[in-house]
């Protein structure tokens, strides 16, 4: 085993940049930032566990609002460092780019490969205590801001080895201060995946919470997991690995019977949302390997389409994870892998062991192959309804919907559509809207249910092409965000359980068809009042019955009360003030912090499956109000 120890720190010097621009190194002061800076810490742990070195991390979210993330690795080196004539733990949380990282003797592969992390920490931190447990001692040391307010010294005794971090971070930084248990499950629930029988535990003393995460499984779990509440074609997911010119990767694919292709791809536990080589090799491979399949199996005779890439992977869920020595990506976000060589590599390994696999489980096989055939067909019918649609808008007046009330305002960061639930409503809203940048487009019968539909039924539904023709920026991968014809879209619908059901399938088209939208924060839901209330001249609007009978002790006797039951009983007026006007009304930003908890709920909600849905139901009914 490589000695790991202050000779193994590499320099590169300044700090003080931190301080003064931070979104360089952590992305920004907002949640994004903040929780950022428990993800460099822990992972330095991951880095010890990919190197084989620890097998359990603490996340722990402090009553007083700090954290701890403490590890069983090896621990930070504590001798002297010989440049810099302060012990190296000192280096490692003074001195940006200093680090473990830049010598691949003591990792071979890491994920916080910039080497910036635990000095960012350090010096966006109001204070930061470390204690080390190593050599059979306990060493300490405190920060402020950054700076070494105490020497290192040893506190005590110790049979164990690890690294144990406390921080606060500094409110002269951050917007806010509060960690989320919730955002910060996701990325940790993430990496136990990742990282195949780590134990990764999120303890949250503030509201007594906790999660602990492991999974001996590793990608087949997490695979699994993405498939939960989906009807998978086949039980046990295929699964792919081996290591190549200092690359470690593996693939875990099962195919459901829906029609979304669900496909994550990692590097050095990064999650590459961009993708990059390592995902277009596993692509390459996937549509060459059911192609070989079907021509040898003879099953296209009839067709006149053969699968393409996309056709394949409908129904998808797989997970490609690469470990590199030397990764490179695009930019410091890291959101693209670049390494050439880790194309072909994955490229040929994958094809080679489907090929494998095809030929050993030909049941297997041949549903993959059968769905691919029809995914085929379904895009054949997905072009000639585009061209439709096509011919359509420009019949149409000028390209647009018939019953869309367009604004005036030809800039889209500057305006807004309004989808409204019925004639009735979308009328008193034509109405109280102001026009200058404000459109809206009244919805009615029936809508579709995207979650069991492909997309060439989706773009002939007559309720959803008014949608896609009034956005303007198109569907699925053809969906372009920079056509998009406004800022905001906003779903208003009756405060009942009808409304909410065109609300969630109005959600579940945008997720799945138009998820740009969903990602980047366009679309919102309008919160019209249930109860008008007035005593003589005064009025007052009531959003839920609790704010009803608060006015109403408020206001006393002589009293009366309108209950809507819907939005066609409200006048132009009465719209304009509650649910239209900016300066009055509640909005409600559709989020989407975590895309694959946001995937298992609209699967649950929408999907074929009756029991998650009633166990979902039941779990969350005490959170929900709702005016039957």
């Amino acid at each position: 085993m490589a000695k790991y120890d202050a000779t193994r720190i590499k320099v590169m010097k300044g700090l003080e940049a931190v301080r003064k621009r931070p979104a360089m190194y952590i992305g920004g002061t907002s949640e994004r930032g903040l929780h950022h800076l428990i993800y460099e810490v822990v992972d330095n742990s991951i880095d010890e566990a990919m190197g084989g070195y620890c097998s359990r991390i603490d996340i722990i979210l402090n009553k007083d609002g700090s954290a701890t993330i403490i590890d069983n690795g090896r621990g930070i080196p504590v001798d002297l460092h010989k440049e810099q004539k302060i012990p190296a733990v000192q280096v490692v949380l003074t001195m940006l780019h200093a680090g473990g990282k830049f010598d691949d003797k003591s990792y071979k592969v890491s994920g916080g490969l910039h080497g910036v992390g635990v000095s960012v920490v350090n010096a966006l931190a109001k204070w930061l205590e470390v204690k080390i447990y190593k050599d059979k001692k306990i060493y300490r040391q405190y920060y402020e801001k950054g700076e070494a307010k105490s020497p290192l010294e040893v506190i005590g005794k110790t049979g164990k080895t690890g690294t144990e971090i406390t921080f606060m971070p500094d409110d002269e930084i951050f917007d806010d201060i509060t960690f989320s248990f919730d955002y910060l499950s996701v990325r940790l629930r993430e990496l136990a995946f990742l990282n195949k029988g780590v134990r990764i535990i999120l303890k949250d003393d503030r509201h007594n919470e906790a999660h602990d995460f492991k999974y001996d499984g590793g990608i087949i779990s997490f695979v699994k997991y993405l498939n939960e509440n989906k009807k998978a074609l086949f039980n046990r997911p295929i699964y792919i690995a081996g290591e190549r010119d200092h690359t470690e990767f593996e693939v875990a694919i099962q195919y459901n019977d829906g029609y979304q292709e669900s496909i994550l791809s990692f590097a050095n536990n990064i999650h590459t949302i961009e993708g990059g080589t390592h995902l277009s090799g596993f692509k390459s491979a996937l549509t060459r390997a059911v192609n070989t399949y079907i021509k040898n199996a003879k099953l296209s005779k009839n067709e006149k389409f053969s699968p393409q890439g996309g056709d394949i992977r409908e129904g998808i869920t797989a997970v490609v994870s690469v470990k590199l020595k030397d990764p490179q990506f695009e930019g410091q976000t890291k959101t693209k892998l670049q390494n050439f060589e880790t194309e072909g590599i994955i490229n040929s390994v994958v094809y080679e062991k489907l090929m494998e696999f095809f030929e050993e489980h030909p049941t297997e096989a041949k549903s993959i192959a059968n769905k691919a055939i029809l995914g085929a067909r379904s895009r054949e019918a997905a072009r000639k309804a585009r061209e439709l649609t096509r011919r359509k808008s420009v019949l149409e007046s000028g390209s647009l919907p018939g019953k869309l009330a367009d604004c005036s305002i030809e800039d889209p960061s500057q305006t807004e559509i309004f989808l409204v639930e019925g004639d009735s409503a979308g009328g008193s809203a034509k109405m109280g809207r102001d026009r200058t940048f404000q459109a809206i487009l009244p919805l009615w019968g029936k809508m579709l249910n995207t979650e069991k539909a492909r997309i060439d039924k989706v773009l002939n539904n007559d309720k959803i092409q008014p949608i896609i023709l009034a956005l303007g920026a198109g569907i699925g991968d053809e969906f372009d965000k920079t056509k998009l014809r406004y800022n905001k879209v906003i779903i208003m619908a009756d405060a009942d359980v009808d409304g909410q059901h065109i609300a969630t399938l109005l959600l579940t088209f945008f997720f799945r068809y138009m998820k740009p939208l969903v990602e980047d924060g366009h679309i919102y839901i309008a919160r019209p009042p249930l109860y008008l209330i007035k005593k003589g001249r005064m009025q007052r609007y009531a959003y839920s019955d609790t704010e009803r009978d608060e006015i109403m002790n408020e206001l006393g006797q002589g009293v009366s009360i309108q209950r809507y039951k819907g939005l066609g009983e409200m006048n132009a007026d009465q719209l304009w003030e509650t649910t239209l006007d900016p300066e009055k009304r509640i909005l409600t930003a559709v989020r989407m912090d975590d895309a694959i908890e946001a995937d298992r709920i609209f699967t649950i909600l929408m999907g074929g499956d009756v029991e998650p849905r009633r166990e979902f139901i039941e779990r969350n009914a005490e959170y929900v109000e709702v005016d039957v």
